[in-house]
């Protein structure tokens, strides 16, 4: 019997360590959500980990970046032309990019992490400018809908510097309470509207990303990325107008992000 210890503990040793799901791939949580984990790691550094929100039986991946105030989830980066954000409605749903550079996390991952009732959400949008200013806008009772009301976004108390672009800038109307839309799928109380003609204050479709837009809007960073000296003037990029309204300047980066409370 004795003789047997050794291979039995080998044997458990070898079923605790795998974690294989359907797809093959080997994961194991860190934690329910990035607030989660720096709260119980008070030292863990920024980077790609693994999460299993409340109700959820198969983990994913995210970016957590780790701050003196929490571990926020980052679900959308933008910081060059690498990845194009020209994409269908399945994508946006699903995510693309790379977790560690330009990405979009997904809707339904971020339906997911935040749909919980236990759990409140705070928003941050971080962005800069072609000539390296920066600033950012916070929102309190961050949530989306699910999937078959469109992803509906709801934001609460705005703060921060940059302005309230979701609710509107200079008359512009409010994107709170409105579906996501993509190309191909048009949720935003206008037939077509995908980034707007500036000059005429008309939705017109045009090439973009898909936004929460509201017979488009003051907010909209998921749209074309214009390089420095290519980056005034544009109807589609990424743009945040209670901060940057004069000449529809096109920012250089931004990063959307959320943390539990």
């Amino acid at each position: 019997m004795k003789s047997l210890v050794p291979f039995v503990g080998l044997i458990l040793v070898f079923l605790l360590s795998q974690t294989e799901t359907k797809r093959g791939t080997a994961v194991s949580s860190q934690g329910k959500d990035c607030t989660q984990i720096k709260a119980l790691s008070p030292n863990a550094s920024s980077g790609v980990y693994v999460i299993q929100p409340h109700g959820v039986k198969a983990p994913f991946k995210v970016y957590c970046e780790m701050r003196a105030d929490g571990g926020w989830m980052v679900f959308q980066r933008r910081s060059g032309g690498e990845v194009s954000f020209h994409r269908k409605w399945a994508a946006y749903k699903n995510g693309f990019g790379n977790l560690t550079h330009d990405h979009w996390l997904g809707l339904k991952k971020v339906f997911i992490v935040t749909k919980h009732k236990t759990k409140k959400w705070t928003m941050r949008v971080d962005l800069s400018d072609h000539n390296g200013a920066t600033a950012f806008a916070e929102y309190k009772n961050f949530k989306l809908r699910n999937g078959k009301e469109h992803f509906k976004l709801h934001v609460g108390k705005y703060t921060g510097n940059a302005g309230d672009a979701i609710r509107g800038a200079n008359g512009e109307v409010d994107q709170n309470g409105y579906g996501f839309s993509t190309i191909d799928r048009d949720n935003d109380g206008c037939s077509p509207c995908i980034f707007g003609d500036i000059a005429q204050r008309e939705c017109t479709f045009t090439e973009g990303g898909g936004w929460w837009y509201s017979r488009c809007g003051s907010a909209g960073l998921n749209g074309d990325w214009h390089p420095t000296g290519d980056h005034i003037g544009w109807g589609s990029g990424l743009h945040w107008r209670t901060w940057k309204f004069h000449g529809v300047h096109s920012l250089k980066t931004s990063r959307m992000m959320i943390k539990s409370v």
